[in-house]
């Protein structure tokens, strides 16, 4: 163990990043999607100039997230299309960082999907996949898919994960039972993976699960201890990514393969390194509430030229 720890003082560390953007839609009306209020005529008033000043305001986070080195792997949710991700990594101030992106589709009905930001310097794309809960027959998915990436860096394969939940709010059965639906797919999957490795795949699961660690939808990831869910010892001491009436909520979480956790793999996930990136730029007064909340791009209807309503997280790995 002592060698395996000097060994990492020598060895590259990496960010691993989730960050909900918060509606990054263009101001282009696609017939497919319900994206009316995002366009220069709609509720929103949704213009060319607000939608550059959100590019550029989400790059400058994740640059400042990385501190002295840009995230590897970064993924994103709340993005309207394959375009829209593009102009953040090519048009913006991420432009010389040689990002890739991996993107699918999903059946939403606002067309809100998730996205793979990576570095093609640290890491490339061997597969990638969508993946949807079954339906009962004649049924309709009308949610976000789940988005798979199997990664290789430096000589291990990391299997990713990417997740955007149903929200809770409204308290629908219907919500919740979706939910369900897509924690146990991901279960199926890391089952799956790890089964087919001999327990020692490396896996990582992160997203907006619209549900807070302690949340028993939450626990059909963990339960059996293969998955360890960084968030959980953050969440106990108060902290969150989103606040809901005045109170904290770490909805945005990342789960990684406890075989990820042993300092003497290729790849090491330090479980004490799971952070929600709170700079003060992030924030702003919560003008109902005593404090702060995320600096967002919109207070219900009226634009305020913020960021996100989320604040990112962020994991380190060391290879």
């Amino acid at each position: 163990m002592l060698t395996a720890i000097t060994q990492r003082v020598q060895a590259q560390e990496f960010s691993v990043m989730f960050y909900n953007v918060e509606n990054l839609f263009d101001t282009t009306d696609d017939t497919t999607k319900d994206d009316d209020e995002f366009l220069p005529g709609g509720s929103r008033r949704w213009t060319e100039r607000r939608y550059w000043q959100k590019i550029n305001a989400l790059a400058r986070v994740i640059v400042a997230a990385g501190e002295w080195e840009l995230p590897a792997l970064i993924g994103l949710c709340e993005v309207e299309n394959e375009k829209v991700v593009s102009d953040l990594a090519f048009r913006s101030i991420l432009s010389g960082a040689g990002y890739r992106i991996v993107h699918r589709e999903s059946p939403d009905p606002r067309g809100i999907d998730l996205a793979l930001l990576y570095r093609q310097d640290l890491t490339r794309i061997v597969d990638s996949r969508s993946w949807i809960p079954s339906q009962p027959e004649g049924g309709t998915y009308n949610s976000r898919n789940l988005l798979y990436a199997k990664t290789v860096m430096g000589n291990d394969t990391v299997h990713l994960i990417l997740c955007h939940w149903p929200s809770r709010r409204g308290g629908t059965l219907a919500a919740a039972d979706v939910r369900e639906s897509i924690a146990e797919l991901v279960r199926v999957k890391t089952d799956s993976l790890q089964a087919s490795s001999g327990d020692t795949a490396s896996i990582i699961v992160m997203g907006d699960f619209n549900a807070v660690p302690g949340d028993p939808v939450i626990k059909i990831l963990s339960d059996d201890n293969s998955l360890i869910n960084f968030a959980e010892k953050t969440a106990g001491r108060g902290i969150g990514s989103y606040r809901y009436q005045g109170r904290w909520e770490l909805i945005d979480q990342i789960f990684v393969s406890r075989s990820m956790t042993d300092p003497g793999r290729e790849l090491y996930a330090d479980p004490l390194s799971f952070r929600v990136f709170d700079a003060p730029f992030l924030l702003a007064d919560d003008p109902d509430y005593p404090g702060k909340k995320p600096f967002p791009t919109y207070g219900g209807f009226k634009w305020s030229g913020g960021y996100s309503d989320h604040l990112p997280v962020l994991v380190t790995v060391t290879k």
